[in-house]
């Protein structure tokens, strides 16, 4: 049975102008894109989407960096696609992130690490009401 997970490009992604590099991974993959959009967090949006980690010490430099610029956000549908989104997306941290992965061929930070992937099926619902109206998701 298909899944659904949410995925972010993050602002250093679009910065640096791998947008194309992880879609087409994403699409080589076989996973479905079904709702895309362009956005810039706000305040509110990086404490909502960022919820358990607000009051954390890393926190403060997260929020900012997701502030710093626009994000990608994505609907990705397919047979197993929390699980295999995580794969292809590598570690968090970039220097356990293994090459092949898009965060062990791109990214450089921690922080700083190019995408985001919900982290289970029950985020990946809580997380892509934030982002996408169901109208705006084409299966």
């Amino acid at each position: 049975m298909a899944e659904r997970t949410l995925i972010l490009i993050k602002p250093d992604a679009v910065r640096r102008r791998l947008i194309g590099e992880i879609v087409s991974r994403i699409e080589a993959k076989g996973l479905k894109i079904i709702g895309m959009k362009m956005l810039r967090f706000d305040g509110a949006l990086a404490d909502a989407h960022y919820a358990e980690h607000v009051h954390k010490d890393f926190y403060p430099a997260l929020r900012q960096f997701i502030l710093s610029g626009p994000v990608v956000a994505a609907a990705v549908e397919g047979p197993d696609a929390v699980a295999l989104m995580r794969l292809m997306m590598g570690k968090t941290r970039h220097t356990e992130a293994v090459p092949g992965t898009i965060r062990g061929d791109f990214a450089f930070s921690t922080t700083e690490n190019l995408i985001h992937g919900s982290d289970s099926l029950e985020r990946a619902d809580i997380e892509m009401r934030l982002f996408f109206r169901e109208d705006e998701l084409f299966a």
